[in-house]
């Protein structure tokens, strides 16, 4: 009834879940994800209680396949239509298929990802991730990753149902909000006919707004780009004669103080910056 991939980071600092279903509210039910600690997934008549026994139990120290038979053989519930697939902080992912899962069921496992699925398309819908997943190493992002695997998936014939609704998780330490949280990514598609497609775009907005922004692509308010900037910014009703104070006041309003950086501008917030004004005039 469901795929998702569970992974983590080329540098370890990042673990996350994605998953898609023909499923209400998928991820209301499926991910769990611990900063530094480890991420699972739960699926397929899904024993929610795997999500905070796992995260505990890698938090102590034991290993994914160790949490997958641990998990499942507390189970007192219908263990044969369970599926689970854990990460931990370190070494490889593992995932559990019961005998009794609708077919086509399984998943596989390698060094820091667990990709599992029910009443599938087909195998392909797994082994398509898993392809997705080792070729996609140059992506240092660990929820661009994961999305592309899961879309593979998709593509590849998915939940044999049909499409509804997707979700992704990523947690690193002290990487969420502002850095007081260690929620990097949260997004939920809950009904949707087309729920991968739509996260990805969630994906996208969630980059311009909440990504800090890379340094080599700063550009200094100095000269002719501060003095656009700051026409910009006043045809807009920003007035502090303090361009930064302006720039950040305004960058504010527009949802994207995740990227400012005094003495410089990050190319989208100029973009965004250039789209306003023009949009602004319209509406003089």
């Amino acid at each position: 009834m469901t795929f998702s991939i569970v992974g983590r980071s080329a540098d370890g600092k990042a673990l996350g879940v994605a998953v898609a279903s023909k499923f209400l509210g998928v991820g209301a039910a499926v991910p769990a994800a611990l900063a530094d600690v480890g991420a699972l997934a739960t699926q397929s008549y899904a024993n929610l209680a795997y999500r905070p026994q796992g995260l505990a139990l890698l938090a102590s120290g034991v290993p994914a396949d160790f949490t997958v038979r641990a998990l499942t053989a507390g189970d007192d519930g219908p263990v044969g239509h369970r599926q689970v697939g854990v990460v931990a902080a370190t070494g490889d992912g593992a995932t559990f298929t019961g005998d009794d899962c609708h077919p086509w069921a399984g998943g596989t496992a390698g060094d820091g990802y667990a990709i599992q699925g029910n009443m599938l398309a087909g195998a392909a819908v797994v082994t398509d991730m898993a392809t997705a997943w080792l070729g996609s190493t140059t992506e240092a992002r660990l929820a661009y990753r994961l999305v592309a695997a899961l879309r593979a998936g998709d593509q590849a014939g998915g939940d044999r149902r049909g499409r509804q609704s997707a979700a992704l998780l990523v947690v690193a330490k002290g990487l969420g909000y502002g850095g007081t949280s260690d929620v990097l990514v949260d997004l939920r598609v809950d009904d949707h006919s087309d729920p991968v497609t739509e996260l990805a775009r969630l994906l996208t907005m969630h980059s311009l707004y909440f990504e800090r922004p890379d340094p080599a692509l700063l550009m200094p308010l100095h000269g002719p780009l501060a003095d656009e900037v700051r026409t910009r910014l006043t045809e807009l009703g920003e007035r502090d004669a303090d361009l930064d104070a302006a720039l950040a006041s305004w960058a504010g309003i527009e949802n994207l103080e995740m990227r400012i950086v005094p003495g410089a501008i990050d190319p989208l917030v100029l973009a965004h910056l250039r789209v306003a004004n023009i949009s602004g005039k319209q509406h003089i």
